[in-house]
């Protein structure tokens, strides 16, 4: 007997459909093998495709899995964003649910959502919040190594701080540079990119940043082996502890990173982050606030559907 599995697809920081990080979401995914998952995650030709398991919850949260076309990830910033908005609208259990967990390969991340429930008018437009795992600051970057491997002059590249590896999840190069200008020619040679990053232990991708109109604004580009991201959660975590730790941004300040105008696909990512020593903990060491990295912005819901497999 065939199955049937339903679906949605959102858009992700963006509160206007067709415009930020598109995503497919499957609603409940009991039943299917990880073959089938990177089979379903090819089809939908996504970023990335989530799979929830409902009926599988536990404390940690409702487990959620993470493909791309080629892979699986323990953790990605708009699948996570987009997958808690899909089920508050979908599940009549969560419909009024202020926080969201999820059980994700890298751990529970909890997503929060202001308004009470779901608008029922659509296109349905939801803004979530959510806390990332505490960063971990890796390796610093030769300027010129990373600017050959991003096909960019050394000139482009901010000389007042190196680039460094970061992680709230997942690891990621953060790369400033000068100015916009330089970020609109950006092109990535892949394998090059590639190379360096095999090379130095470094992130999965570089995530390439240039100061906006004022402080409180970046933009950022996120080019890889499928195209350029419209918007990468996981790395704009990443970008708030590192604008933090080198004083480009104030503990706890709201930032605004702009992506995927470049490619017709706006995006925008609101973030703030606290390197206090203590995550997670109300209240830290000599009475400093509990560190964090958030990462929020508004989920659009665009379609729904069915697959069909034998």
């Amino acid at each position: 007997m065939g199955r049937s599995l339903r679906y949605a697809v959102v858009d992700v920081f963006t509160n206007t459909p067709l415009e930020g990080n598109p995503l497919a979401v499957f609603l409940d995914a009991d039943g299917l093998s990880k073959g089938e998952m990177q089979a379903l995650a090819r089809e939908t030709n996504l970023s990335e495709t989530t799979f929830c398991f409902p009926r599988q919850e536990t404390p940690a949260g409702i487990p959620v899995r993470i493909f791309t076309t080629v892979e699986e990830l323990p953790f990605a910033g708009h699948p996570t964003l987009g997958t808690a908005a899909a089920l508050r609208w979908a599940l009549p259990a969560l419909r009024d649910a202020r926080e969201v967990p999820l059980g994700l390969r890298a751990g529970r991340i909890a997503v929060r959502f202001p308004a009470a429930a779901p608008p029922p008018a659509l296109p349905c437009v939801q803004f979530g919040e959510m806390d990332q795992l505490p960063p971990e600051f890796g390796q610093l970057h030769d300027p010129a190594a990373v600017a050959a491997a991003l096909g960019l002059p050394l000139e482009a590249v901010d000389p007042r701080r190196a680039a460094q590896t970061v992680s709230t999840g997942l690891s990621f190069v953060v790369v400033p540079l000068r100015s916009q200008e330089a970020l609109r020619a950006l092109a990535v040679p892949q394998a090059a990119a590639a190379h360096y990053l095999r090379g130095t232990g470094g992130g999965r991708f570089f995530y390439v940043l240039a100061p906006g109109p004022d402080s409180s604004h970046w933009r950022a580009r996120m080019q890889f082996y499928s195209g350029e991201d419209p918007a990468t959660g996981s790395a704009a975590g990443c970008a708030a502890a590192y604008l933090v730790r080198h004083g480009y941004a104030a503990e706890g300040a709201p930032l605004v990173i702009e992506q995927g105008t470049e490619i017709g696909r706006r995006s925008l990512l609101h973030c703030s982050a606290r390197l206090a020593h203590d995550f997670g903990t109300a209240g830290g060491p000599n009475g400093n606030e509990a560190g964090y990295v958030r990462v929020g912005g508004g989920t659009v819901l665009v379609a729904e559907g069915r697959f069909f497999l034998a």
